[in-house]
């Protein structure tokens, strides 16, 4: 026990020789095994074992007296290291330039592909290319697993480690290497970097009583684009609305509140449902935010996830559209940022969406009232899940007019 406390008090004098240690300073005549286990992520023999492997690589790797790591480098790879240890692929550490990165792809613009990617079942997805992306453009589809990264295999790699990989700057290229079902072989991308310019929100009017309106991702300025958007084609006439969710990978939570809002004058909207307190909450409809009773339906497919699901799950559970199209990609979890210290952070899942009803999203996604295959089409005349939404709609204006007379 005398030696196990000399290993105690020699290593906390160690940590605390520069000064203060979490608040604590180095008093090594009270200090106790209990106090360094408080004040210790990990036990006496763990923190050895990681000081035996940095002398290791430090003294014998042939490159390590040359170019050696550096402090912060080796303290982030410790902390993704233990993060991953939970093989959550959505809770996941971020270096305090990742994090950075995070912020401008909700905001505005970055170098890169334009598409959606995450982690199932320790395999790298395209959950969804952006519309007239690099990565769309090149024919990249929903579901098809990344392999390769230029001469890399990604194999194993986390979803953020890839789009690291990914990005870079504009007019450089990229080979992406995925494996599609029904493919015997590997297919091989050579994909030139563009500047990806966020557009969320692009709509029109199909006919003279027929809106259209497609949501690409729910960012800080969705919400917003889409009420104006809305409120053009109803001064333009618009008596339905067909809601294009096919291929939006996501995004903000109170995005997606505030655009089942636009529908749904009063209600739940979405339960999240985790371990602690804060992480159980229900959003019910903001009445302010309230547009239009008027007939509509909802297209999505199994690139429409996350904040997707949640307007798609409202919408449908609360009576307001039928679903059309193909089951979506059922990423219903909840991610909380918890910053850190010196600007790096922790992304945790700490709860779970559920509709209205009560269904569970994640790893299940929502099916379609009305399956049809299909991927949507420029050419909207060929674009099959579109054609039957518009038929869907027609026939909610003639119940209506009928309704009335």
């Amino acid at each position: 026990m005398a030696r196990k406390k000399k290993i105690y008090l020699l290593i906390f004098t160690l940590l605390a020789s520069a000064g203060l240690l979490f608040g604590y300073k180095a008093q090594s005549a009270d200090f106790s095994e209990s106090d360094f286990n408080r004040i210790s992520p990990f036990n006496v023999r763990s923190l050895w074992l990681l000081r035996q492997v940095r002398y290791i690589i430090e003294s014998y790797q042939v490159d390590a007296d040359t170019k050696p790591a550096k402090e912060d480098d080796l303290l982030h790879g410790a902390a993704r290291g233990m993060v991953e240890a939970w093989k959550d692929p959505y809770t996941r550490f971020v270096s305090p330039s990742q994090l950075k990165d995070d912020e401008i792809e909700l905001e505005g613009k970055y170098g890169g592909l334009g598409m959606y990617i995450g982690d199932r079942d320790g395999q790298i997805l395209v959950i969804s290319p952006m519309e007239d992306s690099p990565a769309e453009r090149a024919g990249l589809k929903t579901k098809d697993q990344i392999v390769k990264v230029n001469d890399e295999v990604v194999i194993g790699w986390t979803s953020d480690r890839v789009v690291q990989k990914l990005r870079g700057p504009e007019g450089t290229k990229v080979t992406v290497w995925v494996r599609r079902e029904g493919e015997d072989e590997l297919l091989s991308f050579e994909i030139t970097r563009e500047i990806i310019k966020l557009h969320s929100v692009r709509y029109e009017m199909l006919s003279d009583d027929i809106g259209y309106i497609k949501l690409t991702q729910f960012k800080h300025s969705t919400s917003d684009e889409a009420k104006n958007a809305i409120r053009d084609m109803m001064r333009q006439g618009m008596r339905a609305l067909i809601l294009d969710l096919r291929n939006n990978g996501g995004g903000l939570l109170d995005a997606s509140v505030k655009i089942s809002s636009f529908f749904l004058r009063d209600g739940l909207i979405v339960e999240t449902k985790g371990r602690s307190e804060r992480a159980n909450e229900k959003y019910y409809a903001v009445k302010s935010q309230y547009l239009t009773n008027l007939p509509m339906t909802v297209l999505i497919n199994g690139g429409s996830a996350s904040a997707s699901e949640i307007v798609a799950g409202a919408l449908n559970d609360r009576g307001r559209a039928k679903l059309i199209g193909e089951k979506s990609f059922g990423k219903g979890s909840v991610q909380t940022l918890f910053p850190l210290t010196d600007g790096s952070g922790v992304y945790v899942t700490i709860a779970r969406y559920y509709t209205p009803s009560g269904k569970l999203i994640d790893h299940i996604g929502l099916s379609p009232d009305i399956e049809v295959k299909g991927d949507p089409d420029r050419d909207k005349s060929k674009d099959a899940q579109l054609q039957r939404a518009i038929l869907e709609v027609k026939k909610l204006i003639r119940s209506v007019a009928r309704r009335k007379n």
